[in-house]
């Protein structure tokens, strides 16, 4: 072997995957829990995610899935057929989306349906406008798959929603998709029709692909309705890819089950992704899907119920306090107050310069965990989830402004 062979040094690492940051939402779950097994008293407003058991009619279908031999064996990648079957009239029957099973791709989670959409779609360097705030794992979803996520700024004054303009304003030539939510992950933004028809009549105009994440559909309050853009545009069905899952309708964010719905070319190409992947979902938890999306949506009826009582709770609490800026959430289960008023002064001894240092201030000193805005694009802002007792709430909230109301 030459010596300039012998000399040759690789990165441990790929740049892909070396470079991305982990799930913030998950790790301050994670460590909220850890604290609490350790026997600190922390209120976590971290998890994104329904705090109520899987409904006993569904886990009952998965008991009876583990005796089925059939289910014991690989089944089809694209997912069982009648989950698929099930997927596609859902959706006609809960937004209107009109579509057939073979346009379906069973996923494992909503998470790898948004991986493999972007993987499917995006050649490097292609660009994908991503409004802020953003679900912390879209932008890594994005850069994985070799595209370039332009973030596009909104504020709590415009409900955290971006319109067509603002759209327009950050689109070049090398715009290929826009990542849309609604009911939106983490501000609780709800885009009305208006908006949404204008943004689908503007993507199929701009010839850009849209990727909807819809997995908070059923979580909206008040009179606003959610709306689908390619129900809203059905123009636009042949440049759009909905992502959707099981995980917060139904209180299964464990069972790892979504999917994604979109052109038949689109799908089959994500399907042969994923057949060289993971191949198929859990077969248990695609059994109990398929129960779940068969059955009624009172358990979901009853959560809603629920979280509208806090959601009323926290976003009053949170307006009361002196600094703090919160647009009433319309959708999903969090809150996403603006912090950038409460910035900059004394704290318990301490000056947090970024929601960041805020956030682990609460943490430290009060036992509080809130996801700070760097993880949604939005520094100086930061997400708390209401899915979480009353009891909890109303405590963890009392701290948090018990706190602020110290800053100097």
């Amino acid at each position: 072997m030459s010596a300039a062979l012998q000399a040759t040094a690789h990165p441990r690492l790929s740049a892909r995957v070396g470079g991305m940051a982990p799930s913030a939402t998950l790790a301050v779950d994670a460590m909220a829990k850890a604290m609490k097994a350790a026997g600190r008293d922390v209120i976590g407003f971290g998890a994104g995610e329904p705090d109520f058991a899987t409904p006993g009619y569904i886990v009952a279908a998965a008991e009876r899935a583990c005796r089925e031999p059939r289910l014991h064996h690989y089944t089809p990648a694209g997912g069982l057929p009648e989950l698929r079957e099930a997927v596609a009239a859902k959706s006609a029957r809960d937004s209107g989306l009109q579509t057939q099973a073979s346009q379906v791709l069973v996923t494992n989670g909503a998470k790898q349906a948004v991986f493999e959409a972007f993987a499917t779609l995006l050649d490097p360097g292609d660009q994908v406008l991503l409004p802020a705030p953003y679900w912390t794992t879209y932008p890594e979803a994005i850069r994985l798959a070799g595209g370039v996520p332009i973030e596009v700024p909104t504020t709590p004054e415009e409900g955290y929603l971006a319109s067509v303009e603002q759209l327009e304003q950050f689109r070049t030539r090398r715009t290929k998709a826009l990542l849309w939510c609604s009911p939106s992950n983490p501000s609780g933004a709800v885009a009305g029709r208006d908006l949404t028809r204008d943004v689908g009549r503007w993507a199929v105009d701009t010839g850009t692909w849209v990727v909807t994440d819809e997995i908070y559909e059923h979580f909206v309050y008040g009179d606003v309705q959610m709306a689908s853009l390619p129900v809203e545009v059905p123009d636009l069905a042949d440049q759009c890819v909905v992502v959707n899952g099981v995980a917060k309708t139904y209180a299964m964010t464990g069972w790892r089950v979504g999917w994604l719905i979109g052109p038949s070319d689109v799908v089959k190409a994500a399907t042969n992704l994923q057949s060289h992947s993971t191949s198929n979902v859990c077969n248990v938890a695609q059994a109990a899907s398929v129960a779940a999306l068969n059955g009624d949506l009172s358990a979901m009826a009853t959560m809603r119920a629920a979280f509208d009582r806090r959601r009323i709770m926290m976003h009053s609490m949170l307006a009361a306090i002196p600094g703090v800026t919160c647009p009433e959430p319309m959708g999903a289960f969090f809150c996403f107050p603006s912090l950038l008023d409460v910035l900059d002064r004394p704290v318990r001894g301490r000056t947090p310069k970024s929601s960041n240092d805020l956030a682990a201030i609460l943490l430290e000193e009060v036992g509080v965990a809130i996801v700070p805005g760097e993880a949604f694009g939005t520094p100086g802002y930061a997400r708390l989830s209401y899915a979480l007792s009353d009891e909890e709430l109303a405590e963890g909230v009392s701290r948090l402004a018990a706190v602020l109301a110290d800053a100097g």
